[in-house]
Order: C-alpha cells, then structure tokens, then sequence
C-alpha cells in the first residue's frame, strides 16, 4: 500500500506551488465532468506539460442528476479526446464501483471508514469479474487532521459534504457511521500512522490534508502521514 497527497481545489499559488514540490510524487486530483469537458481536461495536460504516462485523471460526475449513467457514457469521449492517460473514475455506491471495476483504469473511493472500504472493494471486484479482467487499483481520499484541534476539523469537514447533494446523502446512510468519525483525527505522528494503516483495502491512499492554507500547515499533515 503506497500513499498520496490531496488538497482541496483553490490552494493559492505561494503556497500550493511548494507544496507540490514537496510532494512531487504523490499528488491527485479529481475532475467533476459537469464543469470540465474531456476536451478541456485535455487543454489543461497540453498547457501544463504533464507527463501523460505518469498521469492517472480522477473523473466523477459532479452534481449530475444521473451520474452512472454520465460516467458511463463519457468513457469513450474521455479515451478518444485526453489520449495517453489512465482514467479513475471516483465512486462511492456498489453501481458505481461495479463500472469502475469492468471499464475504467482505477477506482478512487471517498469518504469510507476502513471496514466500508473493504465491502466496497469487493463492488470493483465483481466489476471486474463480469468482463472479465483483473480488477484495477484502488485509490482512496482520507480526510486527515492532526494536532490541536484536529476532531473539530474533521467534523466540520464531513458535515459539509453529508448534505451536499442526494449522492452523498445516500453514500453517509449507507455508511452508518456517527458523525465526525470518517477519516482520521490525530494527536501526533504516531496515531496519523496508526489510524492511516487500517485502511487495508486501498492500494493508495490519498491522505486530504485538513489544515489551514499555509505551506507549513500543510507540510505538517504531509509529513505527519507520509510512511
């Protein structure tokens, strides 16, 4: 199992251009396709120079009222128009992981306790199963907090996204676990490793820094998480 590093979209320039650097290897993002086009998304590989044989692209669908569906049919679209690149589709419900598992290149998990991970997992599988081809790797966002106050930061994270729209809301029943449990709230180094370690179905996991927006806030999550 290797780990990751994510940060929520908006980062400002002085502080996300370190720390990219400092976590050259390990950074990912996630494109919702209601507000990028593959077309877009393609520019953006052009413009930035992006290797695109390093590059795994995060798809999800946003706020689509029909979001297997979209997901579904943008696979060709996504293939023909952003060439070269590994394609992971972000899922949360078994329909969803299913697709993952027989037609995309990975799977990106989100907002799982480490025992919904493990079901989950199984839903790529049997995904996979009915093409069949091997299952494709699972990554998977961790909220992480560590330090003074690190629980308040978790709950208030995770009560943003319980309401954001049905597809959540649907995802937090599922889960059935209490509010302001799902991701890791740490005291210190040693309890981040602990916690992080537990999560056992992902090939990557994709430690979300919940800090403020400097670089050594930040830096202080990345570090506190990396192996």
């Amino acid at each position: 199992m290797s780990r990751g590093f994510g940060v929520a979209a908006g980062l400002e320039p002085d502080v996300a251009t370190p720390l990219a650097a400092r976590c050259a290897e390990l950074g990912v993002a996630v494109m919702a396709l209601d507000r990028h086009d593959p077309k877009e998304i393609n520019g953006h590989i052009e413009r930035l120079g992006i290797e695109r044989d390093r590059l795994w692209l995060g798809v999800g669908a946003g706020f689509s009222k029909r979001p297997l569906t979209v997901m579904s049919q943008a696979l060709h679209d996504l293939r023909e128009q952003v060439p070269g690149v590994r394609l992971v589709l972000a899922a949360m419900g078994p329909k969803m992981s299913n697709l993952a598992g027989s037609a995309y290149d990975g799977v990106f998990f989100n907002w799982m306790t480490p025992e919904f991970a493990t079901s989950a997992r199984l839903n790529v599988e049997w995904g996979a199963g009915d093409v069949p081809r091997d299952p494709p790797p699972v990554f998977g966002y961790v909220r992480v907090a560590v330090g003074e106050g690190a629980r308040e930061r978790l709950a208030k994270e995770e009560s943003f996204y319980r309401n954001l729209h049905d597809g959540y809301r649907n995802h937090f029943e599922r889960l059935g676990a209490p509010e302001g449990t799902v991701g890791v709230a740490a005291a210190d180094r040693d309890e981040a490793q602990l916690l992080l370690a537990q999560y056992t179905a992902l090939d990557v996991t994709v430690v979300r820094a919940l800090a403020s927006a400097t670089v050594e806030a930040m830096s202080a999550v990345a570090e506190a998480s990396t192996p």
